[in-house]
């Protein structure tokens, strides 16, 4: 029986699809997370965020219980994974690459070597004030995106139509990345802000060569001035030369990172015949978004990641043939959450097949850029993609959230 170290954040939602992946695949699984976990399975306390320790408790636990595949099931894990498997001699990304996706100035800059088309950019200096900001507009066209280096989730991400605006921005974002635990010395991003629809990849790559499983739409324009993703749908109604130049796109930026082996999510804007390449990440979907993705005979994602990094073949990388989405609820207003009504409505709405909340009540919410979570997901499957986002918006406009901030506040959560 193949031995699989799964690397789970605590703050992660996919534990549960993983180790239901693994069992289908009739895997012993080992759960290796950065809190102590209360369970009957085996698990080992890792500090993910402190890669080279992580990977010397991985390859020590290798020497007494020897590991077939370490597998990151979130952003947080994928450096450890691969620093593990290196060293163990197991199918993965070289550290490097890995690293490269995960910072995004390098990230940029290796595109930029590989002429990879991207968003202008320019890295900002520790203290950037607004003389730099200003001196920067000639080589970077505004409107400008200002990020931190190392989050994800649309974390700390903010537009900026104007230099004063930016250092509005910056100083934003250097609190965020500092409350989220970043480095103080660790540069801040400035992208030009790319007009266009943005699509999300899925993908898996063998040996360098990429597989897209889906291409998924994002219906609801993100023009900021903050970028919280609500619809995915898939299939995409690009045109298919649009579809074609994505791909070769993604393939192009994976190449130029490094990346080989395993699960790929990228980002891209689709404008004037080229796909603009916003994010590359070696890992799968975020979320629970992965419940969408059904292939062969009803293979899910989490299957198809875990049977590849042992090597076992997989009867189809094709996906089923229904339309299917996911709506990420946002969340709109900050506070403590008290309920969200008309779950059961929302689920009554034709085509909708699912809806997890995963914000507990008595939790507090926190809308982006300062935010990361979302609040729930809703599911839908349909004839067509625009059958599966009308479920969606219909069960969107049934839902409403209720919060404990200064009495009782209610808040729909507005369809757009």
């Amino acid at each position: 029986m193949d031995r699989v170290l799964l690397l789970v954040p605590s703050a992660s939602y996919r534990a549960s699809d993983f180790l239901d992946a693994a069992s289908a695949l009739a895997l012993q699984v080992i759960v290796g997370c950065d809190e102590e976990l209360v369970s009957a399975g085996a698990s080992l306390k890792l500090a993910l965020d402190d890669p080279d320790r992580a990977a010397d408790a991985i390859v020590a636990l290798d020497s007494l219980t020897p590991l077939d595949a370490v597998v990151a099931v979130d952003d947080q894990g994928t450096l450890v994974a691969a620093r593990a498997a290196e060293r163990l001699g197991l199918r993965a990304n070289r550290p490097e690459a890995v690293g490269a996706a995960r910072d995004k100035l390098r990230m940029r800059t290796l595109l930029s070597r590989a002429e990879v088309p991207q968003p202008a950019f320019a890295a900002l200096s520790r203290n950037a004030r607004a003389a730099e900001l200003a001196s920067l507009v000639g080589r970077v066209a505004l409107p400008w995106v200002v990020k931190p280096t190392s989050l994800s989730a649309s974390q700390g991400v903010i537009r900026a139509d104007s230099v004063p605006e930016a250092l509005a921005a910056v100083d934003r974002v250097r609190s965020i990345a500092a409350n989220a635990g970043v480095a103080s010395d660790q540069p801040l991003l400035i992208e030009e802000f790319v007009h266009g629809p943005e699509v999300a990849v899925e993908g898996v790559l063998t040996g360098g060569e990429l597989t897209v499983l889906a291409v998924f739409d994002k219906p609801d324009p993100l023009d900021g001035p903050f970028f919280e993703e609500t619809l995915y749908v898939t299939p995409s109604r690009l045109e298919a030369s649009e579809l074609q130049t994505v791909t070769s796109a993604t393939q192009a930026a994976t190449r130029a990172l490094g990346l080989t082996e395993g699960p790929v999510h990228a980002e891209l804007r689709v404008r004037d015949g080229r796909a603009w390449v916003i994010e590359v990440a070696a890992r799968s979907i975020g979320g629970l978004c992965s419940r969408t993705l059904e292939f062969g005979t009803g293979v899910s994602l989490e299957y198809l990641i875990l049977a590849h990094a042992l090597g076992r073949p997989v009867a189809s990388l094709r996906r089923a043939d229904r339309a299917a989405g996911v709506l990420m609820l946002p969340i709109g207003t900050g506070g403590v959450l008290a309920e969200v009504t008309g779950r059961e409505r929302a689920l009554q709405v034709p085509g909708v097949v699912g809806l997890e909340l995963t914000i507990a009540p008595g939790r507090r919410l926190v809308p982006l850029p300062e935010g990361n979570r979302y609040l729930g997901f809703v599911f839908a499957r349909g004839d067509n993609p625009a059958a599966v986002e009308a479920s969606l918006r219909a069960a969107l406009g049934e839902l409403e959230v209720r919060l404990e901030r200064e009495g009782p506040l209610k808040h729909r959560l507005a369809g757009r």
